[in-house]
């Protein structure tokens, strides 16, 4: 089984580069199921019912998302409803939405670290308490790991190794170079990337964010203008009768919207 999983999608930019790229790297990589952190499409942060279904339209199977995910209001309903948008597993259980769904065999879910983040609670132990209730012959589990610490990424990594089939770390926005298949079988990185303008601070206008960092005034982040997006991705090969990993492989691409 061939999984694709896509970095955080930053705002309109990232939406058209998914829906320039996305067909051909189905059929260039025999893709079987997508998986896209969509958290910031929505002007930079959040995420809208609209965006969602063009998401869905344009092949993505399970949208994950992070800390962002409340920041547009009308996701709230939505995310009650069927479509497999899925918010952090370890909020708090009476908050709207879910934290994994299955489809198609496959469970995909989503966590928040708390390490520079706020008091969520424990995704670890959110992790063994959802493991202990998935159907036995759920055997493909994608996790999406939001986090800002590389250190409580690969602890995850190896706690999981074994247990699911991927740990796919998403929040930073900046790709690293350590995708890697772990001894017991799961495929790790500690961060896929985004999909955003290559010409930015993580997917921001340059000169916004310089200037918070100078003076210290918060305030609201503009995604940037560049026309040059850049794709970051990871492709996970996955053995269905088992769940485990045979393979992850970068997939970076740039394309001018």
């Amino acid at each position: 089984m061939k999984i694709l999983g896509i970095g955080d999608i930053i705002g309109k930019p990232g939406r058209d580069a998914v829906q320039a790229l996305l067909p051909e790297l189905k059929d260039y990589y025999g893709l079987d199921f997508i998986v896209a952190n969509g958290e910031n499409t929505a002007g930079g942060i959040g995420i809208t019912p609209a965006i969602a279904d063009d998401l869905f339209t344009c092949g993505v199977d399970v949208i994950t998302s992070g800390n962002h995910v409340w920041a547009q209001k009308e996701i709230y309903e939505y995310l009650d409803g069927p479509c497999p948008v899925i918010r952090p597993l370890n909020y708090p259980p009476e908050v709207s939405g879910r934290g994994y769904v299955v489809q198609g065999g496959t469970a995909v879910v989503n966590l928040i670290g708390r390490t520079y983040m706020n008091a969520y609670d424990c995704p670890f132990r959110a992790m063994d308490k959802l493991l202990g209730e998935l159907p036995r012959d759920v055997k493909v589990i994608v996790v999406d790991f939001h986090a800002e610490a590389t250190s409580e990424k690969v602890a995850m990594g190896h706690y999981l190794d074994g247990r699911v089939s991927a740990v796919l770390g998403t929040h930073t926005h900046v790709a690293t170079a350590d995708a890697q298949v772990f001894p017991n079988g799961m495929a790790y990185v500690t961060d896929i990337g985004m999909v955003g303008p290559k010409n930015s601070v993580i997917g921001g206008n340059v000169q916004s964010v310089v200037e918070r960092f100078l003076l210290q005034i918060p305030h609201r982040l503009a995604v940037a203008a560049d026309k040059r997006i850049i794709f970051n991705a990871v492709l996970v090969d996955v053995d269905t009768a088992t769940g485990k990993a045979r393979g992850i492989e970068r997939i970076y691409r740039e394309v001018d919207i």
